[in-house]
């Protein structure tokens, strides 16, 4: 794969990974993994065959990103955030679910998940939304909303740049917002 970076402490099973991609020490991405173009993947970063990653993904240090869990363009992945992929995990082989009781995630571009933060599968985090360190995410989140909290709950909005929007919708950067039908959308 000419342009990627593996680490030589890293392993890289996939052969489908983007240009400009690197995979730091001590990451694993297994064969069946598809990883965008651009992307940064930190130390002890786990992704399994049925992963997808878009391009410009930052994934830090700790992120074990699983089957079914899908990451669009420019997200940004915090240090020890952990995705699930099945409401309920038993070890015992007469209650075991395997791949067909697993559940789907959808991570949409732009959003940022924070330190710490667990994603439930089965959700979809909404385009440039910010989930807060720590919080758990246990069901679909609106585009552009800041979650916190355990069950995470929404408090506020976020423009694209990352900063919280005032009343007004109009943030510091120079994008305006409106609310459609409950919405966030740029106007």
């Amino acid at each position: 794969m000419p342009d990627v970076f593996v680490h030589p402490q890293g392993i890289c099973d996939s052969t489908d990974i983007g240009s400009g991609t690197r995979i730091w020490a001590f990451a694993h991405v297994m064969e069946g993994a598809r990883i965008g173009k651009d992307c940064n993947l930190g130390e002890n970063v786990f992704v399994e065959g049925g992963a997808v990653l878009g391009n410009h993904v930052t994934v830090k240090n700790g992120v074990a990103i699983w089957d079914l869990v899908t990451v669009e363009d420019f997200v940004f992945l915090g240090p020890s955030c952990v995705f699930t992929n099945d409401r309920v995990p038993r070890s015992h082989p007469e209650y075991r679910t395997g791949p067909e009781g697993w559940e789907p995630t959808r991570v949409e571009t732009g959003t940022t998940i924070g330190a710490n933060a667990t994603i439930v599968c089965g959700t979809t985090l909404g385009r440039w939304s910010f989930i807060a360190a720590g919080a758990v995410v246990t069901r679909d989140v609106a585009a552009h909303a800041l979650m916190v909290g355990n069950p995470a709950r929404q408090i506020g909005w976020i423009c694209e740049c990352g900063r919280r929007l005032p009343d007004s919708l109009r943030c510091e950067c120079g994008h305006a917002y409106r609310l459609d039908e409950g919405t966030l959308v740029r106007s």
